[in-house]
Formats: structure tokens, C-alpha cells, sequence
């Protein structure tokens, strides 16, 4: 009975010692937090504990990242990641793919854009990365040509044709949703667009292509990428569980990137 006993508290300890490992990852509301808690239910068994924390906007969960209150944060694109870290000096490192989310443009007033009236007032993020995405958008769907010079960042000074005159209102990227009443049309990230109770399948009155360079990414401090919790995250991530459970729940408007 004795060996046993003492051989329970040895699978005991080892089960404990499996379990110890526990991180925090920022989210941002929406896909990215919806996804990240299942990706936790499925790390569990593996050995990793995930405490999920959600930010209100785009800007804390890098800061919060470098700072060290979370591990690891899945919110961002690589585009705005290398604005960030250039911005701000940042020493982080991308350790995985994960979901690509399409823009989407939204109106209370139209239907479609040909409905646009001249001069409308016309919402987009505030950040110089998405901001330049939300303008390439309205590039590929007609409404505007952009100087080629700008890359990836234009701003509204980079806009070379604007044959409806459209009148840009750049507002954090978290507001758009809220402000529809106030605006004739806005380009919205997905995540805000779900979080606010829109359906980018059904409410949007155009899309983004989902051939675009904004793959999300799963962000760590640089020297943790070969930490041992980082493979189980990756892998949880990346399990068959977490990519039926988008495929299913989102409709194609959020798209598994690996």
C-alpha cells in the first residue's frame, strides 16, 4: 500500500508540475478574443494554463507585452506590429501565424457604395496602419487612387484622385462602430465590426480581398520565442478544434492563415 500510495504522489507532482506553466495573452475584442478562449480551453490538457486578457484599442497590448504584464498578445497584423516597434522601439518577435480578417465597409445611410452621395463624410482608423489599409481598400474598390509612392502607410495626403469628393474622418479604430450614425459609410476591422454586434457577412456593403498582406500574428518578447509554452501555444492554436470552430463560426469573414 505504501508504494502505492507514494507512487500516486509522484504522478500527483508530475501532473502538478505539467500544469505550472501558466501566461496571460492580450486580445482585442471580437474574433481574436472569442478564438484566444478556445485556443486556452484546448491548451489546458497539454499543460498550459492561458489567463485571456482583453484591450479596449490597438495601442496598450504591445506597450502591456513589453512591459511584462502578459506573455504573449493575438491581435495585430505584421504591417502594424512593424509600426509599433519602429513608433515605440518595441523588442518583440512574431512566432506564429493565425487569422486574417478583410476590412469591411458599413453604412447606416447606403446600401451600396455607388450610393454614396458627393462629399460624404467617410470613417477610418486613426492609426497610420490601418488607416493606410482602410485607404488601399477604397483604392481597390474604386473610390479613390492613392500617390504608389505611399506603400503600405498612405494618408489622406497621399490621395491623388477623389472623384466623390469624399470627406475623411479618421476616428479610433474602436469608435467606428459607434459612430456610423454620424458618418455616411466607415472602414471597420472585423474584430470592432463583431464586438459591436455587426455580421461583416451580412452588414457590409463591401469587402476587402482576402488576398492582402495583413495576416495576423502571435507576438512574444523577443528571447521568449523559444520558450517551452510558446510551442504549446502555437500548437493549440493551430489544432484542428480552433480551425473548424472559425470555419464555422465566422463564414469565411475571418480566415485561418497557416
Amino acid at each position: 500500500m505504501l508504494r502505492i500510495a507514494t507512487l500516486t504522489s509522484v504522478l500527483a507532482l508530475t501532473a502538478s508540475a505539467a500544469l505550472a506553466a501558466e501566461i496571460k495573452v492580450g486580445v482585442s475584442p471580437g474574433e481574436h478574443a472569442e478564438i484566444m478562449e478556445l485556443v486556452a480551453e484546448v491548451a489546458e490538457p497539454m499543460g498550459l494554463e492561458i489567463d485571456v486578457v482583453e484591450f479596449s484599442d490597438y495601442v496598450i497590448p504591445n506597450q502591456a507585452l513589453a512591459d511584462g504584464d502578459i506573455q504573449a498578445n493575438s491581435f495585430q497584423h505584421v504591417p502594424y506590429l512593424d509600426n509599433q516597434m519602429a513608433d515605440r522601439g518595441f523588442d518583440l518577435t512574431v512566432v506564429a501565424n493565425t487569422i486574417t480578417t478583410p476590412m469591411g465597409v458599413y453604412s447606416d445611410k447606403v446600401t451600396e457604395l455607388s450610393a454614396l452621395a458627393e462629399g460624404a463624410s467617410f470613417g477610418i482608423p486613426n492609426d497610420p496602419t490601418n488607416g493606410g489599409r482602410a485607404l488601399l481598400v477604397l483604392q481597390e474598390l474604386g473610390l479613390i487612387k492613392l500617390d504608389e509612392s505611399a506603400g503600405l502607410k498612405p494618408t489622406v495626403l497621399d490621395i491623388t484622385e477623389n472623384p466623390k469628393g469624399l470627406k475623411f474622418t479618421e476616428l479610433d479604430a474602436a469608435q467606428l462602430p459607434r459612430s456610423l450614425a454620424d458618418l455616411d459609410a466607415a472602414l471597420i476591422n472585423t474584430n470592432y465590426a463583431i464586438a459591436s454586434g455587426l455580421n461583416p457577412k451580412t452588414d457590409s456593403i463591401a469587402m476587402e480581398s482576402a488576398e492582402n498582406p495583413y495576416v495576423n500574428v502571435i507576438v512574444v518578447r523577443s528571447g521568449d520565442e523559444n520558450a517551452p509554452w510558446v510551442e504549446t501555444l502555437i500548437k493549440a492554436y493551430h489544432s484542428d478544434e480552433v480551425k473548424t470552430f472559425i470555419d464555422e463560426s465566422y463564414n469565411g469573414t475571418v480566415l485561418t492563415s497557416w
